[in-house]
Order: structure tokens, then C-alpha cells, then sequence
């Protein structure tokens, strides 16, 4: 290691101050001391990113050559002039610049009821202003938002703009086309009660579309709680940005299969693991060695970016790679990001979120540069099982709602990644507290050999847990799960959503007795006479159910007032219907029902789509009731 010498006067107080802080923070026994097998965790605290192995041979050298007072720990002074040897020696160029304050964190106390006396929360500054501008450049010309933006250049009024909830909801739209109906936006008269619909309706559809937003209710957003909104931002525009990487939109991606494999095998990769393949397909074109596997320590020295927007761009868009002939990092990551800039795709990072290996916002970036210029060649249909790709609305409706649950991992594509049973059991837990018996189940599996029997093992008792709790799973065995068998994976999961929503009901009807579809019916149509609508249903696959009109009375019937019948078309024609519906569907989730349906279920009148929105609305209804018997 090279000597410190004059390199030790570099460091500023501040630079000092910070990495002192840091040192602390790992000794947390405060004996002034940490253990040498910390300082991998130590140094990257303190923004040196780097390989294990040069962790292993520091540690080596520390051992060999005496340099610690006490064996097996370092001092402060130690610790800190390590960190001046890494910066004259600019360990493989992969480091922070030194010690950025708190490495952009701002740390806020607890910031909702929810949140413990003296919780902290942090949030980035580089996320901040990330998703500021995404929105000023996404939605500049929306003319219900000219109040609203520009958000400062510095996103520092962010957390102001999202309380009246029009700008989540436009987020969301953007997103996903159509996913709020426009008519159901409060745009004027904005007291507190009608921002708080808003944002009730933000967020019903925000988990709508597989966002998480467990812990996370109306209030808070209206007190702009700032690792809230970042947290709901992130996973609104992360939806977007992987909704364009399938197969259904860009079928060129069948391009990064190998000689063996399937389609199947593209289907069962999350859209990083395909935009890490993408990267290294372009790299590989561009003649270079270099190849990633992350979006962080990779990507630091802009090499990588500057190969790839080369290869991606059109013919007449002038990007060079004037960009690699820098030295400096941050030099070279500004000149990169100009050549993104021709190909209108310099969104999300900054020169030092680049350098920094900020992971949300280079892999936004990359995933937005795939979907404006993928620089794949289209495929012509002619690969095995091409035609049955394409995602349906039972299983993206399946999948959101699963994501919403917040399992982990997120579901990407169904019967991949439910086929280890892993989800299934979370969804168990959630539905039934107490139904999963963890001990019976592979977690973590021990080997290739091994694995494929874990995986079968768990789903055999995925099955034998759903015919405890009364499944109809007739001819539903765990191989058929693991194997990913379209209709009974469907069929299995239908259940789970279908659990999950009657016992929510029979929680809050406190009625002791599982709630069933008949007594859901029967309650449908006492709230429509009880409040004078002349609608009704017979049951689930009444014809009359495909203009939207009773859905519309029982929101009215439910809340006196909430509905414009001004809105409500009148007309038989199947645009008047979607017209319909897609007003129902929004004022119900303004209502505070967490409906998953679609539209379309309700125009094609599909039962098990249609049950739940009447069971979500009926679940809405006894919330009140279930307010006053307590009080």
C-alpha cells in the first residue's frame, strides 16, 4: 500500500468528520476499535466499493506487516489512513467520491402514527431529484398540473406537490395507460376531504397495479411524509419502466436467447436479469471484454454506458465514445450522460449517481434507454411457443394483486416464480396467520441436486395446506404447481385471492362465520332497495351486470352523494359499458375499496372478477359498522 504522507493532509475536516462518523457507526461497542473482518463493511460505509478479494488481501497485509496496535482490530487513526492509501491509489477506479455527506442521506424522524417514538427514516437526495425531474419532464404539458410544476430544480417541494393527490394519480396513469378514470379526479374545490379522496384513490389504484402500499394510508401522504411518497414513487415508475420489457412489446428480445434455451427461460427472468443480458448482448457486439452483473459497482467508470448507448443509437444520432478518453470519473459520466442526451434518454442519474453505483437509478436508466432504443432485431414469430407468450388480464390481475400483498420476491411471471412454493406459503400467512407449519418448509434450497425435490416438496404442501383450509383443488396435485400447469396454477391461485377477500369481509362483518357468495348477493341488493335503487343482481353472471349501472348504484347506495350520474352513460353500446365500468371501477377505489378487476371483467361480466368488486364494496360498507361497536 502506498504510503499516506502528504496524501493524509487531503482529507478536509468535513471529509474527516464524516468518515469518523461512519467509523461509529460500526463500532458499536464504542471501545474505539473495529474488528478487521468489519472493514469491507467500514470502507463501503464510507464510499470505497470494493471486491472481496481486495478486502482479503488488505486484511492480509494489515496481519503481515504489524500495522495494528491490537490484533485483529483497527483504530481510528488506522482506519483513517486506510482510507487515504485507497484514495491516492484509486482502488480499481471503482470508488465513491470521498466520503459524500452521509452518502446523500437525509435522515428524518418519525414521520407517522405508524412509526415508533424516535424512528428514523432515510431518503435519498439522489431519488429526490431523480423523480422530481422524471415527473417535470414526463408531465410538463398536463394542463391540470400548471399549478403544480415545475418542481423545484432540487425536488425539495416534492413532497408539497403529491398532498392534493392529482399528481399520484397522474403518476399512476403514466405508468399505466387508463388505470384511473380522469372523471373521478377532484381538480377543484380541493378542501381537505377531496384531497384525501384523491389520495385514497391514488393509492387503491396504486396497489391496483401490484404496488405495495401495506402501512401506508391517506394521511400520510397528505402530510407529504417523505420516505413514503419517495418509496410509492419508486414502485409506481419502476411498473412502468418494466411493463415495455416482455416479449409483448419488444419481441426482439428473443434475440438474447442461447442456442438451448426457450422461451419459457427468457419468461422466467425478473426485467433486471434481462437488462443485464440485453447490456452484455451490446457489449459483446461493441467487441469489448467488458460485462456486467449488477447496475452498481459495474457501471461506475462509464466504460460500460458509453459502449452501449454506441451500439444502441440511430444511425444519424452522432453519440461517439469521446467519453472514455477522460480520466476523471466524474468528467467522463457527464460526457457519457451528453451522449444519452442525443438519444433523449438522460433521465434518472446524474454524473454522480453514476460514480456512486446508485442501484434504483442506474437501473431505471438503463431500463428506460431499452425501451426507447433496444437495437434488437424483431424475431418473426417462428420460435417455439412465441405464440402463447403473451401475458393475460386473469394473470397480470393474479399477479398485481400478489405483489400488493408484499411477498417476497416480487412475482415477475406466475409459474416460475410460484413453482417453489415460497410465495404460496406467504400468501398462506397472510390469508390464515398461523396456517404455515415453517419448519416443514425449504427455504433456502441445499444444492442443484437437491433442489428440484425441495422445490416439489414445498408445493406438495402448498396443496395439502389449501385442502386443509377448504380448497377446491380437485386434481390439483404440488407437481402441477412446479411444473407450472397453467390452468391449475390459476385455479390455486383464484382460491388464494378468493380466501383472502372473504376473510377480510367476515373480519369486519365480525359475523364469526365465513361469509359465502350468496350472502354477498343478498347483501347487494338490500343496500340498492334500502337506498332506493331500482338496480339489482340475481347473481354473479347477471347479463345486467355489463353496463356498470349497479356497480354505480351500490357506490351511491354506499356513499349518499359520491356519485355525478351527469357521468353516467345511458346508452347499450359496448363503448357506453367500458365507459361504464371504468367510472366504477375508479370511484370505488376513491371510495377506499381495494378492487383488482378490471374494466373488461365487468363489461364481460366474468363471475370471480365481479364477486370480488362487490365483496370489496361490501367490506367498505362495515367498515363504519365495525368503527362504531367499538367505541
Amino acid at each position: 500500500m502506498a504510503s499516506a504522507g502528504a496524501d493524509f493532509q487531503k482529507l478536509s475536516q468535513e471529509e474527516r468528520e464524516e468518515i469518523k462518523e461512519r467509523f461509529n457507526e460500526i463500532d458499536k461497542n464504542g471501545d474505539g476499535h473495529i474488528d478487521l473482518k468489519e472493514l469491507r463493511e467500514a470502507l463501503e460505509a464510507c464510499g470505497f466499493k470494493i471486491a472481496g478479494y481486495q478486502s482479503r488481501l488488505i486484511e492480509e497485509e494489515f496481519k503481515n506487516s504489524n500495522k495494528m496496535k491490537i490484533n485483529g482490530k483497527l483504530t481510528y487513526d488506522e482506519f483513517e489512513k486506510l482510507i487515504c492509501d485507497l484514495k491516492a491509489n484509486d482502488v480499481a477506479n471503482t470508488f465513491r467520491t470521498a466520503v459524500s455527506k452521509r452518502e446523500n442521506l437525509q435522515h428524518l424522524g418519525g414521520t407517522s402514527e405508524a412509526s415508533n417514538e424516535g424512528t428514523t427514516h432515510s431518503v435519498r437526495v439522489e431519488e429526490q431529484l431523480a423523480f422530481s425531474d422524471w415527473i417535470n419532464s414526463n408531465l410538463q404539458h398536463d394542463p391540470d398540473l400548471r399549478k403544480l410544476l415545475p418542481i423545484d430544480s432540487e425536488g425539495k417541494n416534492l413532497y408539497d406537490k403529491v398532498k392534493d393527490g392529482i399528481l399520484l394519480c397522474k403518476v399512476i396513469n403514466h405508468s399505466c395507460p387508463d388505470t384511473i378514470d380522469e372523471r373521478v379526479i377532484n381538480k377543484e374545490k380541493l378542501t381537505l376531504y377531496r384531497k384525501l379522496e384523491n389520495l385514497t384513490l391514488a393509492l387503491s389504484s396504486a396497489s391496483a397495479i401490484g404496488c405495495n402500499v401495506i402501512n401506508i394510508d391517506a394521511h400520510n401522504l397528505s402530510k407529504g411524509t417523505p420516505h413514503l411518497v419517495l418509496g410509492l414513487l419508486w414502485q409506481i415508475i419502476r411498473i412502468g419502466l418494466f411493463n415495455q420489457i416482455t416479449l409483448e412489446h419488444c419481441p426482439g428480445l428473443t434475440t438474447l436467447l442461447s442456442e438451448d434455451e426457450k422461451i419459457d427461460d427468457l419468461m422466467k427472468l425478473s426485467p433486471e436479469a434481462i437488462l443485464i443480458r440485453w447490456v452484455n448482448y451490446h457489449l459483446e457486439r461493441a467487441g469489448t471484454h467488458r460485462r456486467v452483473t449488477n447496475f452498481q459497482s459495474d457501471i461506475v467508470d462509464s466504460e460500460v454506458y458509453t459502449h452501449l448507448l454506441k451500439q444502441i443509437a440511430p444511425a444519424d444520432a452522432d453519440v461517439t465514445t469521446e467519453a472514455l478518453h477522460e480520466k476523471d470519473l466524474h468528467s467522463r459520466a457527464e460526457i457519457m450522460l451528453q451522449q444519452a442526451a442525443k438519444l433523449k434518454c438522460r433521465a434518472f442519474v446524474t454524473p454522480q449517481d453514476v460514480v456512486n453505483g446508485v442501484y434504483k437509478l442506474n437501473l431505471a436508466f438503463v431500463a428506460n434507454l431499452f425501451n426507447n432504443h433496444p437495437g434488437l432485431e424483431q424475431t418473426n414469430g417462428t420460435i417455439d411457443g412465441y405464440e402463447t407468450i403473451e401475458e393475460t388480464r386473469e394473470e397480470r390481475t393474479y399477479r398485481n394483486w400478489i405483489n400488493s400483498m408484499g411477498v417476497s420476491p416480487h412475482v415477475n411471471w406466475l409459474y416460475s416464480d410460484l413453482a417453489d412454493g415460497l410465495v404460496v406459503f406467504q400468501l398462506y400467512d397472510i390469508i390464515k396467520p398461523g396456517t404455515v407449519k415453517w419448519n416443514r418448509v425449504h427455504r433456502k434450497f441445499t444444492n442443484e441436486r437437491k433442489k428440484f425435490m425441495e422445490k416439489l416438496e414445498n408445493c406438495n404442501y402448498a396443496v395439502e395446506l389449501g385442502k386443509e383450509i377448504k380448497f377446491s383443488l380437485v386434481g390439483i396435485g404440488g407437481q402441477d404447481i412446479n411444473e407450472g400447469n397453467v390452468t391449475l396454477t390459476l385455479a390455486l391461485i383464484w382460491q388464494l385471492m378468493r380466501a383472502y377477500t372473504l376473510t377480510i369481509l367476515a373480519q369486519l362483518a365480525e359475523s364469526g362465520s365465513p361469509i359465502v357468495e350468496k350472502e354477498i348477493v343478498q347483501w347487494v341488493n338490500n343496500k340498492l332497495s334500502g337506498a332506493g335503487k331500482k338496480s339489482s343482481i340475481r347473481n354473479f353472471q347477471d347479463s345486467s351486470i355489463s353496463d356498470a349501472k349497479v356497480v354505480i348504484d351500490l357506490i351511491d347506495a354506499i356513499k349518499p352523494g359520491a356519485i355525478n350520474y351527469d357521468l353516467v352513460k345511458q346508452g347499450s353500446t359496448d363503448e357506453d359499458k367500458l365507459a361504464n365500468a371504468k367510472y366504477a371501477i375508479s370511484m370505488s377505489r376513491k371510495a377506499g375499496a381495494r378492487v383488482y378487476a378490471l374494466p373488461e371483467d365487468i363489461t364481460e361480466v366474468k363471475p370471480k372478477m365481479v364477486m370480488t368488486v362487490f365483496a370489496c364494496l361490501m367490506a367498505l360498507d362495515y367498515v363504519p359498522n365495525m368503527d362504531s361497536t367499538r367505541q
